[in-house]
């Protein structure tokens, strides 16, 4: 429960309100902010926090505010570029976005009465104080590069703008406007609890979960969610139950004690930038309120096997606001009656799906990724898309990568979905790698001279059929269920094969140089960049799997033991408990004449043999499946 008042504390200092003076004065009439962090984001997606006082920031604020704070190589994720022979990093302000207070809910300052607050402050880094890296640099260039290519485009093919409802020229338009959001699902569990699978499949089957009334402390601590994300100015417009997870049971204690639950939050769309730092602000809310309830969040793509996974859909518009005021959305079609989008809309989907070989390394990064991002589970794996069967009837189609909203009473919100990515997703990378693929498309279509029907029909295109821009052996749009109306040869064939491992997913940089020159134009990101985020996830996937996933595996072989008595045993069980072992030795066991599949991955990882290593976890995984069926069956037999 909130015993103290939320309109004493502040929560965020906005963007026209970065002077010194002004940030002086709002921080001497809040005395429960304590501290200032500048915030800077690595290639790898992780955020900076260093406490400093808000005393001795405010006698250095000039300072601080043009050069920023210094940190070394060694505390952020850049490699190949902040070695540790060659460490200086500046953290430098970035006054264009909002700044928000981070509240520690376990420390109260004794006179406010209030919990103690850090003001986060979103910043660049800086390496040897010329060359500006980072997650959030590339989404600032690339959308940079984005406005000022789109607008050299639009004033050299002022066709287009016979399909764009309300703009008669390019020279109409004031500014482009890049707006962005997130939709956050995350589970949160009582500590120590663990899922049954068989339970939570079945809740998931019968609907149990999905969109129900809260109880106990997810009811209380999801409610005060919303209204602190609403102090900070989210405009949150919903917070529900998602599929996954089982009722939860009072304990003896007169709490709920056994909470296993999948939430969703959504908030309102921002310029792409702010979204991206609203989503890292968000995150930390979910997780410190509802930790002050006794409650553990994840923000893990697939914590529980066999369910359904947090996904984290991205959604990306595009608008331009004329020199009158007015703001038009640029996908929407110039009449809903007879288009689904303008021709810009057109080259924007297309740029995506043609690309995102390349895109997606940077969706899906981790192994916990591809645990999710598997056939059914509404989590998408093939590189398709959905526009509804007619414009009068809006795609409802949740099996495919990237789909089109509309709404014919509100074009503003026409819009793409690209539901791929995770929670853990780099939502900085993730939106500056689709814009510049966006680009790539919109520039294809603007200089072929297409029209939207013309459009229509490539996205349309059938495998085999050639195309001035999309690829002539693939197909691109499904109005059926990719995974219910396609074998997975059919899948494979007419939308390419998907990655299943984090390197598989990396080599698409090598296998697509064409599809990779897009995000080097403008220098968005340089060969340097590319080859420190490869570097920074292949490290991650290669330590991940070595020194965590083959361990755990292990101990998962070892809990799997022989446990039907020599009094209490069927031929059954004899015959389940030899198949369970055979596969036991086959993941686990070395001989002398033969290693194991575990001995064998770890080798192949020690050696930089990264493709055996990549079809060897495959074949892991695999067979725990299939072991975990087995015991489990083998368990169910015995009295």
């Amino acid at each position: 429960m909130l015993d103290y008042d939320l309109d004493k504390m502040l929560f965020r200092i906005p963007a026209d309100k970065h002077s010194a003076k002004e940030i002086t004065e709002i921080l001497e009439d809040h005395p429960e902010v304590q501290f200032v962090s500048l915030v800077g984001i690595d290639i790898g997606g992780h955020d900076t926090d260093e406490k400093i006082p808000v005393k001795l920031f405010l006698e250095d604020i000039d300072k601080v505010l043009t050069n920023g704070v210094q940190t070394d190589g060694s505390s952020v994720a850049l490699p190949l570029i902040a070695e540790l022979n060659n460490a200086k990093v500046d953290i430098i302000p970035d006054l264009g976005v909002h700044w928000y207070v981070d509240y520690n809910f376990r420390n109260r300052g004794y006179k406010t009465g209030l919990p103690i607050g850090t003001l986060r402050i979103p910043s660049f880094l800086v390496h040897n104080e010329d060359f500006e890296v980072g997650s959030r640099v590339i989404l600032r260039d690339a959308l940079r590069h984005f406005k000022g290519e789109l607008m050299k485009e639009l004033k050299a093919h002022p066709y287009v703008f016979q399909y764009i409802k309300g703009i008669d020229r390019a020279e109409d338009i004031e500014e482009l406007i890049i707006t962005s959001a997130t939709e956050l699902e995350f589970w949160v569990k009582t500590p120590d609890d663990k899922g049954d699978r068989e339970q939570l499949f079945t809740a998931q089957v019968l609907k149990e979960q999905y969109w129900k009334r809260t109880y106990g402390e997810v009811r209380t601590a999801l409610e005060e969610t919303l209204m602190f994300l609403d102090k900070y100015g989210f405009q949150v417009e919903m917070g529900h139950k998602e599929v996954g997870g089982v009722k939860a049971r009072m304990g003896n204690s007169g709490h709920y004690d056994h909470v296993m639950e999948q939430l969703e939050i959504d908030w309102k769309y921002a310029d792409a930038i702010q979204a991206a730092d609203n989503e890292n602000q968000v995150k930390y809310v979910v997780r410190d309120i509802f930790t002050r309830h006794g409650l553990d969040v994840t923000f893990m793509a697939k914590p529980f096997e066999g369910v359904a996974g947090s996904g984290e859909h991205t959604h990306l518009g595009l608008a331009a606001k004329l020199k009158t005021g007015k703001v038009v959305s640029l996908f929407a079609p110039e009449d809903f009656n007879k288009e689904f989008m303008n021709p810009l809309g057109y080259g924007a989907l297309m740029g995506i799906l043609k690309n995102y070989e390349v895109i997606n390394p940077f969706v899906s990064s981790t192994n916990d990724a591809f645990n999710r991002l598997k056939p059914g589970y509404e989590a998408p794996v093939c590189i398709v898309t959905s526009l509804g069967r007619a414009v009068d009837e809006p795609s409802r189609n949740r099996t495919v990568l990237v789909g089109l909203i509309r709404d014919a009473k509100n074009p503003m919100s026409t819009r793409f979905e690209l539901r791929a990515p995770n929670p853990k997703s780099n939502t900085y990378l993730v939106i500056a790698a689709s814009y510049l693929a966006i680009l790539d498309g919109i520039k294809a279509v603007l200089e072929a001279g297409k029209k939207p029907s013309d459009l229509e029909q490539s996205l349309s295109k059938k495998y085999g059929e050639e195309d001035f821009y999309l690829e002539k052996d693939r197909e691109y749009r499904s109005e059926d269920d990719v995974f219910e109306d396609f074998t997975e040869e059919e899948r494979n064939k007419l939308f390419g094969q998907a990655p299943s491992t984090v390197w598989q997913n990396l080599t698409a940089f090598d296998r697509y140089p064409e599809k990779l020159a897009i995000f080097k134009e403008g220098d968005v990101m340089r060969d340097i960049v590319l080859e420190s985020y490869r570097e920074q996830i292949l490290s991650q996937w290669r330590t991940e799997l070595h020194d965590r996933i083959i361990p755990q595996t292990m101990d998962f072989i070892r809990g799997c033991k022989k446990v039907h008595s020599d009094n209490d045993f069927s031929d059954y069980d004899i015959k389940n408990w030899l198949e369970i072992d055979k596969i036991r030795h086959q993941i686990a066991k070395d001989t002398i004449t033969e290693k194991c599949l575990l001995t064998r991955a770890k080798d192949a990882l020690d050696n930089g043999e990264y493709d055996e290593a990549s079809d060897l976890q495959l074949e892991i995984q695999k067979k725990i499946n299939e072991l975990a069926a087995l015991y489990t069956r083998y368990k169910k037999n015995l009295l």
